[in-house]
């Protein structure tokens, strides 16, 4: 069975977005070598990458650009090359390379998804989807780097989960430019 990951960034007050949407705050600490060569070690896993309608439009507005291919080539690379699903009840098309727009039931897809071979699924931003996802129990991993800096106010990605998540820590990982890596499972 396929494993289903989210990975994002958080504040350490906990917000994966501020009150406007951005989220630009998770590149500010990119200078650290170690972290950049795990940021392209990640892009460089294969998988299917999920979406939700914002992050879509985000993220195909800027990997396919001039500007990301010479700024980050590895990353990009990836991101335009690996498969991708929206999940969106409003857009008409999906023209980013190798997308797929899915507009019906999104636990019933991902559940099918889950059943076929192949790597492994990450969400990326999303947090409308990561809260409907985790209350269906279909997430297997969360993996949130966590980055210096507080907001103030903004979105956590767990907005509208209404029962408590127990969660497990299965490994860490912290980065000279203070960022550092929590991965949890679902307590079983």
């Amino acid at each position: 069975m396929r494993k289903l990951i989210v990975f994002n960034h958080v504040t350490l007050d906990g917000f994966f977005v501020d009150s406007n949407g951005d989220m630009s705050w998770a590149h500010n600490n990119m200078n650290d070598p170690e972290y950049k060569a795990f940021v392209e070690g990640n892009a460089s896993g294969g998988g299917e990458l999920l979406f939700g309608r914002v992050t879509y439009e985000l993220m195909a507005g800027y990997w396919p650009t001039p500007h990301a291919l010479k700024n980050d080539p590895t990353v990009a690379e990836r991101m335009n090359n690996l498969k991708k699903v929206v999940f969106s009840r409003t857009l008409d098309k999906a023209a980013w390379n190798n997308t797929k727009l899915v507009k019906g039931d999104m636990a019933a897809e991902i559940r099918k998804m889950k059943k076929e071979p192949g790597d492994g699924m990450v969400i990326l931003g999303s947090g409308s989807i990561v809260s409907q996802l985790a209350r269906e129990g279909l997430i297997d991993e969360y993996q949130m780097v966590v980055n210096p800096t507080v907001l103030g106010k903004g979105r956590t990605m767990f907005g509208g989960v209404p029962d408590k998540l127990a969660l497990k820590l299965t490994r860490t990982r912290a980065f000279g430019n203070g960022n550092v890596l929590l991965c949890y499972e679902p307590k079983a």
